[in-house]
């Protein structure tokens, strides 16, 4: 168990001055979220978007914040203490130059989440290029579960909670730590700002093409964050995910924290072993130096969610919480939105929502689909929408991200022309042709109408269509659902 310190108990709780800040890009997942934690602190707040929508608007809507429609100068007459530019906006922006101009005070997201939630609380930062949200979330429920009030954020909705953020009174906090940059004035990542009392790594692989150049940039980010773990912290790596046991190895010696692998392999430290998929619920067994240390199941699917579910355990261990309420959490946990998320049945077809866009990502959803679902033919409709996924960096990779797969549709490339300006862009035509000569159905269609004019005619009793996307994807998942209607 790590050190225990006293909060608030030997010292009088800190004097929160009040403050007016002013958010540009309050729409943005992690943008919304922190002006619900800061007018949960007392704080007042205001923001401003461009075509502001749902559901982050709707949120902020039932809070009561007031928010500006477009970016204008005169949005700098509001008379903000403090202005947050939001990682989306660059320069350019009217109102941010105008901030610029005026010598106004501004921030980025994540330094105020520093300075206003997390300094002087103990931290778990959740890190890793795939399973971040849902590791943060499941974390997020152990730790309520047992017992420690955590706040926390999170870069989706945590269903227990109903919420992506929550400011409580304790100290414990555990956050989502995004690889992504910080702000236009600030290129490191946002984990950076976190001050990680315990920092997970789950894995490391290049991503972000749009931001960084290679796997080594992406590597030395990842080293940046396992050497800010203090001594009496725990830093938890995967070693099942090669290159972060690379930046692990490449860290030897340098290290200042006690450090914990763990895997489905026999390097790590923590192993979940007899992995056993075929009830209704994921078992499997931990052992902790060749010893067996506990037996536990959860809803979750797949082999990455073990890996999830046992790099929280070693967290959990480290703050005192029992292997009991440890169990009692994963029973009770209820995923978190856009991660497997069953979205419908409708004449025996189950349509599944996932946020998977790294091949390796796809590739493992779509295991997991397959060993859940053995008997039914599973669909994947993939759209390409994240900066990395829309060039052609990848174009290997996800001609073998489909093996799991029955029948593929893949969908245009979104906003082509965009993406072109940073590279070469993803050819869907040949990515079709290398899946279809795998021997599996094949198609590519350029938006979700036409995908729904295509697939649903062919559907089936029993099939399970898997769409996945990082973004909203024209509606598609409620038009199939309403055309099997």
């Amino acid at each position: 168990m790590l050190k225990a310190f006293t909060f608030g108990a030997d010292r009088p709780p800190p004097t929160i001055i009040v403050m007016h800040y002013h958010l540009i890009g309050i729409c943005g997942t992690a943008m919304a979220s922190l002006a619900g934690m800061l007018q949960a602190r007392g704080h007042r707040v205001t923001g401003s978007d461009q075509n502001v929508y749902p559901p982050m608007s709707t949120q902020l809507e039932s809070l009561g914040i007031e928010i500006l429609n477009g970016y204008r100068a005169e949005n700098a007459d509001i008379g903000a203490d403090c202005t947050i530019v939001g990682n989306a906006i660059s320069r350019g922006n009217p109102e941010l130059e105008e901030v610029l101009n005026r010598k106004l005070l501004y921030r980025s997201q994540a330094e105020i989440v520093k300075e206003e939630f997390i300094r002087g609380r103990r931290s778990l930062v959740v890190a890793g290029t795939h399973g971040k949200t849902t590791t943060t979330s499941i974390a997020t429920w152990v730790a309520e579960t047992g017992g420690l009030n955590p706040s926390f954020l999170v870069g989706g909705i945590v269903q227990n909670f109903g919420a992506s953020f929550r400011v409580a009174d304790s100290p414990f906090f555990v956050i989502e730590g995004d690889e992504y940059d910080t702000a236009y004035f600030d290129k490191k990542p946002k984990f950076m700002h976190y001050l990680p009392e315990i920092a997970i790594v789950n894995n490391v692989e290049f991503d972000h093409a749009d931001i960084y150049r290679d796997l080594q940039e992406i590597k030395y980010q990842f080293s940046r964050l396992m050497n800010l773990v203090p001594s009496n912290g725990r830093l938890i790596v995967g070693v099942d995910s090669p290159v972060a046991r690379e930046v692990l190895d490449e860290m030897s010696g340098r290290l200042f924290t006690q450090v914990e692998t763990f895997g489905t392999s026999e390097e790590a430290r923590w192993q979940a072993r007899y992995l056993d998929f075929s009830g209704d619920t994921t078992r499997f067994t931990v052992f902790r130096d060749n010893h067996s240390w506990g037996e536990f199941e959860t809803h979750l699917i797949g082999e990455f969610n073990v890996r999830n579910c046992l790099a929280v355990i070693i967290a959990a261990d480290a703050w005192g919480i029992s292997k009991e309420k440890i169990q009692e959490a994963f029973r009770s946990f209820k995923s978190v939105k856009r991660r497997v998320e069953i979205r419908g049945v409708e004449r025996g077809v189950t349509v599944i929502d996932d946020f998977a866009h790294h091949p390796t990502a796809v590739e493992e959803t779509l295991k997991a689909l397959q060993q859940k679902y053995h008997e039914r033919r599973l669909i994947a409709v993939f759209e390409p929408r994240s900066w990395s996924s829309r060039l052609a960096v990848f174009q290997e990779p996800y001609s073998k991200a489909f093996t799991y797969a029955d029948y593929v549709i893949i969908a245009g490339v979104y906003n082509t022309s965009k993406a072109s300006e940073l590279g070469k862009v993803l050819d869907v035509e040949e990515l079709v042709r290398d899946i279809h000569l795998q021997g599996k159905p094949a198609f590519s269609f350029p938006d979700a109408d036409a995908i729904v004019e295509h697939l649903v005619p062919e559907l089936k009793t029993g099939d399970v269509v898997a769409i996945m996307s990082n973004g909203g994807f024209g509606g598609i998942h409620e038009k199939i659902l309403n055309a099997l209607r």
